[in-house]
């Protein structure tokens, strides 16, 4: 932050404004004695409640709907669990494994699925675009993708399952990040090349902070694309 005379007021306040509108972070926000200022406060307060019901909200059955991808979940049953029992978010019951190795092409070069995790509001804020651009990337460069679908109460480690259940070279889930107080509907990708149950976390390729105040969908869409090519040409 900017130095101060001694009447509290900044020295270059043309700089002040200039770095204010360069990012959505809190600076310069001003206080009053020790407090922040009311209005300061009252917004952090809001982002807070926002971050809050974005973990633990559900993704609406209508945002599925018009994503036009069929649902499955995990061991968890709502979204306590998901929480205090991440081991039961990796995993699928046998009759849902069943269904997803119905429901999707086997033997494909990328499978790409959704998963809420911890930022449900992520999905319908990201997937539409972010999902298209992908497929529509890696299909121009001759890349067979594979039958999307979505996870409920979903962890990045369903990939050591989805990956040898449908015999996919390369596994991608676009899953819901832990939300912060900038915004409540970030996301992040998680890549691995041949994902079992042995894989280790060192073994995935990472894209996140992708939402209109990150990295916006459609430029992350082809940044992806070119991690996916990069991986399918040297692993």
């Amino acid at each position: 932050m900017l130095p101060k005379d001694y009447s509290g007021t900044y020295k270059n306040p043309q700089e002040m404004t200039r770095l204010k509108k360069s990012t959505p972070a809190r600076i310069g926000i001003g206080h009053c004695g020790p407090r922040y200022t009311t209005k300061a406060m009252l917004a952090f307060r809001a982002a807070q409640a926002r971050a809050n019901d974005a973990v633990q909200l559900e993704v609406p059955d209508t945002v599925i709907k018009q994503l036009g991808v069929f649902e499955v979940k995990t061991k968890c049953s709502n979204k306590y669990e998901m929480l205090t029992r991440p081991d039961w978010g990796r995993l699928f019951d046998d009759e849902t494994k069943k269904i997803i190795s119905e429901r999707c092409e086997h033997n494909v070069d990328v499978e790409i699925y959704f998963g809420d995790g911890l930022c449900s509001p992520s999905i319908a804020a990201n997937i539409p675009d972010l999902y298209q651009g992908m497929k529509a990337g890696l299909e121009a460069e001759g890349i067979h993708v594979g039958t999307p679908f979505f996870v409920r109460y979903c962890r990045v480690n369903t990939a050591r399952t989805i990956g040898p259940l449908l015999n996919a070279k390369l596994t991608c889930v676009l899953i819901g990040e832990r939300p912060g107080l900038i915004t409540n509907e970030s996301m992040s990708a998680y890549m691995a090349m041949h994902a079992n149950p042995q894989m280790s976390e060192s073994d995935y390729k990472v894209v996140s902070n992708i939402s209109r105040v990150g990295m916006p969908p459609v430029e992350a869409a082809a940044y992806i694309v070119e991690i996916m090519l990069d991986m399918l040409k040297h692993t």
